[in-house]
């Protein structure tokens, strides 16, 4: 059986990115890095939004706020190029151009349960927020995994990650601290019904 995580890279007040920002704020630091290196094979789920993104960025399209993309960027985006991709869309045609992207119309929820029940391995998300939502609702989420750097993006944060979700408690169960800043932390969640001094309805 699979495990699925659902993995963010935000700032402390939680925003997944910044106008005029690069990737990783521009905080990462060696210990970072190699420990992004050593993670396991991976199959990556994602949404329409974040494929065309990160598509376009593979296929060398660097954002507006940036002349060129920095080294450990270049380095992120090859890695996702040569990973096992799934991409759920009822808007995108086939065949996709991103190498080794498989395009999936079916319902998210309903495909991710069946591959985590048939298969093995690791499935991560990455980005999709409103996918990485649906399947915490659906109590798909093993482990939530997020790496906050020390930036407050208050004036130029843009994509407020936990907007819409339900109430959610989290079991530590790792920590981290990489290059004297970035902190990461993973969960186990349980999707709560209603609050704790909250009457059931």
């Amino acid at each position: 059986m699979s495990e699925l995580l659902v993995d963010f890279i935000t700032s402390l007040d939680g925003h997944a990115s910044g106008e005029g920002w690069p990737g990783f704020w521009g905080l990462e630091g060696p210990e970072y890095l190699a420990w992004l290196g050593e993670q396991p094979e991976v199959t990556y789920l994602m949404g329409a939004n974040t494929y065309r993104e990160m598509s376009g960025f593979a296929a060398g399209e660097v954002p507006s706020d940036q002349d060129e993309f920095r080294p450990e960027e270049e380095a992120s985006i090859d890695e996702l190029t040569h990973a096992s991709k799934v991409v759920f869309s009822s808007s995108l045609e086939e065949p996709l151009t991103w190498a080794n992207s498989t395009l999936v119309r079916d319902d998210a929820v309903e495909v991710v349960r069946a591959m985590k029940e048939n298969g093995s391995g690791l499935l991560s998300t990455i980005g999709s927020l409103s996918l990485c939502r649906s399947l915490l609702k659906a109590g798909l989420v093993d482990r939530f995994r997020v790496g906050m750097f020390p930036v407050i993006t208050g004036a130029t944060g843009t994509e407020r990650i936990y907007d819409g979700y339900p109430d959610v408690a989290l079991e530590m169960i790792e920590h981290r601290t990489f290059d004297g800043g970035i902190q990461m932390v993973e969960y186990r969640p349980r999707v709560l019904e209603h609050p704790p001094l909250a009457a059931p309805a």
